[in-house]
């Protein structure tokens, strides 16, 4: 099944990579004495390939991991002896590593004398240069420097310390993708609260399925949020959650789409305030009453609260903590990224997807962050996010896969159109990075970037498969598998398998691992999600195959292949070959329970399209389809049935929402509709004719 590639990368690294390059520096630094006079880990023989090294990270935790923070430049301290020039034995990396299983005390345990603070780490620049630099469709622009975002996120934490807020409180956020959300959650880390967050464009629902199992007691939240040329109040919305869940003691209202808040519009929500008024409060001058000091706490302190899609019930609410979060970012930033001081890194997220965390911290390596609200394809300019990344010299751009193939669906040539000679890096995530997608970057977008389609998720709030500045990037493929995460492809009898798509797995402990899930207190929510399909190794719920050159292709969910005929197939697979059809604009594809004539059942695969304007989906077409899934891909991938809708279902996060799909045409309940973005696209798959079974 493995696909043919081209003899000729698409990227290659700069002949100088290992010297100008943190992921070079980090190498051939280790067993070199540092600037402190102590000596890092010896390894000999180093390694002569990435492969080697990524070996040498997963096989000694210990020794990558302590590297890590050492060059990552951690602000912490240790609760025993300070270390010297050899490695103190009281100083431990991880205990149990031996245990993949759910961390606790019989599970795996990092650094458990050490004591840091996120947003001290965050905080660390306090000059002129800009932080945050925060655009929206409308063309408004703010800016915020290190030193003012230090101060402000030193109010806050003042501002919520007034509150009696503690290490054992979260604080929640319902805002746009705006500075005042990184304001706020750096007050909340200040303290060693917990923060957790939602977009505005939940649902009520949506937000009460989260934040009412998680009992925050303070909601930072907006009066509303402008996407797609419109205006949405949320007022309403915040006084129905508020009166829903009793610990909400605080609700701090930014007046996003007025200038101010009346008495008669914030009338019901219990204990509002606006956002000026909260924060001038508090003093703004120097001093501890003014702004509290960090507060350092274990390593495995929790940090942020994070939700499954919530698509099968109710969110799982997981844990993250302040070191495994740190530490990973650092990783994925300096080493995978290779940013620094002087770069601006954009992503295109809400406050509701983790790549608004994973965003954030690249401050903690002296970066600016670049943050936009409102569509990415705004109607009135639907190049806006490249005019930005032109006008802003972004040099890290993340995006979407849908929105790359949005772009080229569109016929956007960026690279004609703005000056992106900044850009260093293309980051793509959500789901599978097409071929061709690869192709319209590198031709259309900028010839030469360094593109990186990455993979992990929300449950890790990092990648398992990432990019990498040392390593070519080949068509349709995922770099390399993370430092430091010993990721695998198995097969159902818990086989490596190379060349051929199977589970995507990670045999061994990594830092950032959920300490726990909210309201799980013997830790079986959290086994059932990762332990139990394979025993002590951690099975993530994607299909994935090892390509000869030691990347990665995903072809979708695990739990959403099809398997006609007994063959497993990845939707993935028959999205890259679909949705290059002229006309189609985009596809969804599902698997539908039949009888196999022999009293059992089968699975035949059924495909929705949406098609462009003026395009019908008459005998022609589909034929044009089912040949090119016949050619490109193989017979088991055609469809048996094709059918034309206007609407394609996706979470609030914006992905394609399969399994919803496939309960609908089998006449099944969807658990969570809340979690849906647009629900009643799902009307128009129920009672379909072309699905009745004859």
């Amino acid at each position: 099944m493995t696909r043919s590639s081209s003899d000729l990368p698409l990227w290659t690294p700069r002949a100088d990579a290992l010297q100008t390059t943190a992921m070079g520096r980090f190498f051939a630094g280790l067993g070199t004495p540092r600037g402190d006079g102590t000596t890092p880990f010896q390894v000999r023989p180093k390694p002569s390939s990435y492969a080697g090294w990524h070996a040498w990270s997963c096989d000694r935790p210990d020794e990558f991991w302590d590297e890590m923070w050492r060059f990552g430049d951690v602000i912490g301290e240790s609760t025993s002896v300070p270390r010297g020039v050899d490695l103190s034995p009281k100083w431990d990396v991880l205990v149990n590593g031996e245990r993949m299983q759910p961390p606790g005390p019989d599970g795996p345990i990092w650094f458990p004398q050490a004591r840091l603070n996120f947003a001290e780490n965050l905080l660390r620049r306090t000059d002129a240069a800009p932080a945050i630099i925060a655009r929206d469709e409308r063309g408004a622009r703010r800016e915020v420097s290190f030193g003012e975002l230090k101060v402000q996120a030193g109010t806050a934490a003042a501002a919520l310390l007034r509150e009696g807020i503690s290490v054992d409180d979260r604080i929640a956020g319902f805002l746009p993708n705006i500075p005042e959300a990184v304001v706020a959650m750096l007050g909340t880390a200040t303290l060693g609260a917990t923060w957790t967050s939602c977009s505005p464009d939940f649902g009520a629902k949506g937000v009460l399925d989260r934040f009412g199992q998680v009992k925050p007691r303070v909601l930072i939240c907006a009066d509303g949020y402008r996407y797609a040329g419109k205006e949405i109040d949320c007022l309403a919305r915040i006084r129905e959650i508020v009166a829903a869940i009793p610990s909400i003691e605080r609700v701090v209202i930014v007046p996003f789409l007025r200038d101010t808040l009346t008495a008669d519009e914030v009338a019901g929500i219990r204990g509002a305030v606006a956002w000026g008024a909260w924060m001038s409060a508090t003093p703004a001058g120097p001093g501890a009453l003014a702004h509290p000091a960090p507060v350092r706490l274990p390593f495995n302190h929790p940090l942020y609260i994070m939700y499954s899609s919530g698509t099968t019930g109710l969110p799982k609410c997981m844990v993250h903590c302040v070191g495994g979060v740190l530490l990973q970012h650092l990783k994925e930033h300096q080493l995978h990224c290779d940013i620094g001081a002087g770069d601006r890194v954009f992503y295109f997220t809400t406050c509701g997807w983790m790549m608004w965390n994973w965003l954030v911290t690249a401050l903690a390596s002296g970066a600016t962050i670049v943050l936009y609200d409102g569509s990415p394809l705004p109607p009135a300019e639907p190049d806006l996010l490249w005019r930005m990344a032109a006008e802003e010299r972004v040099t890290v751009f993340g995006t979407s896969a849908k929105f790359i193939a949005a772009c080229e669906k569109a016929e956007m040539q960026p690279s004609r159109d703005h000056d992106l000679s900044a850009v260093q890096l293309i980051l793509s995530t959500g789901s599978p990075l097409a071929e061709h997608g690869f192709d319209y970057v590198m031709r259309d977008v900028k010839p030469g970037v360094h593109l990186a389609s990455i993979s992990g998720g929300t449950d890790l709030v990092a990648s398992f498969m990432i990019g990498n500045p040392l390593l070519p990037v080949w068509r349709g493929e995922l770099q390399c598998a993370a430092l430091g995460m010993a990721t695998d492809v198995f097969d159902e009898k818990g086989q490596p398998l190379r060349g051929e798509p199977g589970e995507l797995v990670c045999a061994k402990p990594f830092p950032s691992m959920p300490v726990a899930f909210w309201n799980d207190p013997d830790g079986s929510k959290y086994r059932d999600a990762y332990f139990t399909f394979f025993s002590g190794v951690w099975r993530h719920g994607d299909w994935v195959e090892r390509t000869a050159h030691d990347g990665f292709i995903v072809y979708g969910r695990s739990d959403a292949t099809l398997n006609p005929g007994g063959v497993r197939i990845g939707t993935a697979e028959i999205y890259r070959q679909v949705e290059q059809v002229p006309g189609v604009l985009e596809s969804i594809v599902v698997g539908q329970d039949v009888p196999d004539g022999q009293g059992g059942t089968d699975v035949r695969v059924v495909l929705f399209v949406r098609l462009a304007e003026g395009v019908a989906l008459d005998d022609e077409l589909r034929a044009r389809i089912c040949t090119r899934l016949r050619e490109q891909a193989s017979p088991h991938h055609v469809p048996k049935v094709i059918a034309l809708v206007t609407d394609i279902p996706r979470t609030i996060s914006g992905k394609i929402t399969e399994l919803a799909v496939r309960d609908t045409i089998h006449g099944r309940a969807v658990r969570n509709m809340d979690a849906m973005a647009n629900p009643g696209a799902l009307d128009e798959y129920r009672n379909r004719p072309e699905l009745r079974l004859r």
